[in-house]
């Protein structure tokens, strides 16, 4: 349980800049850029999260080079990589294994996974804060950004990095097609009730952890699996901030 809140709050930090960064469709597609990379571990015996975080380190590493060479807005490099990523994983993986690819797998994770899952969490959390201000600049404007001496192109690959690893703790509880929202909803979400940056990334954070911990009890109790469940209360929780936003 303590690594799904974990896992939780780098989603909802991250999230909270995607949204912001108006990433919100791309987000959903990086993380089935780690499909093939699955896939591929399965055919070779090896773990399939060591092969989906490679994949999305490659895919995410190609996304921000064929970005700085071409200057084709990433949205559209996204689109191409993750058509291809899902065609190459669905040839890689069938039967069961392309369900728990998808959907997540059940089962505790081992303490190598569980330490790697909170450094990870960490690593993202804390780059989310110390680059703060920088992501700000950037948003507003990247010519602003570079005057006030920022490095714009390794800010971005920063980002985009941080955010692939977002994706990959979430692998084993959400799978490749639920990850990306839990990064997404609770950053739309936020961004809806909040009235500043700050309650942005608390109001965010806050509700992928509180998603993520009642999905998983609910599930236990109910039989259900626990990803489609949280996403499933996420996505409650965004429509009835509209109804909550327009009283207001």
């Amino acid at each position: 349980m303590l690594l799904a809140l974990a896992m939780a709050a780098a989603a909802g930090s991250i999230g909270a800049f995607a949204v912001l960064r108006r990433m919100t469709l791309a987000s959903d597609a990086i993380s089935h850029i780690a499909l093939p990379g699955i896939g591929l571990a399965l055919m070779l015996g090896a773990p399939p999260l060591l092969g989906g975080g490679a994949a999305l380190l490659v895919g995410t590493l190609l996304v921000w080079a064929v970005e700085r060479r071409t200057r084709v807005p990433t949205e559209a490099i996204i689109g191409v990589v993750f058509s291809s990523a899902l065609a190459i994983g669905a040839l890689l993986a069938s039967g069961r294994d392309l369900i728990d690819a998808l959907f997540g797998s059940p089962g505790r994770p081992g303490p190598g996974e569980t330490a790697f899952g909170l450094v990870a969490s960490t690593v993202v959390i804390v780059f989310v804060i110390r680059a703060r201000d920088r992501l700000v600049v950037r948003l507003v404007s990247p010519d602003l950004a570079r005057t006030a001496g920022i490095d714009v192109a390794r800010l971005d690959l920063a980002f985009l990095l941080a955010f692939a690893l977002a994706v990959s703790l979430g692998l084993r509880f959400l799978g490749v097609l639920l990850m990306g929202s839990l990064i997404i909803i609770p950053g739309a979400t936020a961004k809806h009730l909040a009235r500043s940056l700050s309650q942005m990334f608390a109001i965010s954070v806050a509700i992928a952890a509180a998603c993520t911990l009642l999905g998983s009890l609910l599930a236990s109790r109910l039989g259900l699996e626990r990803g489609p469940l949280s996403i499933a209360l996420a996505a409650v929780v965004f429509f009835g901030s509209l109804s909550l936003r327009r009283r207001d």
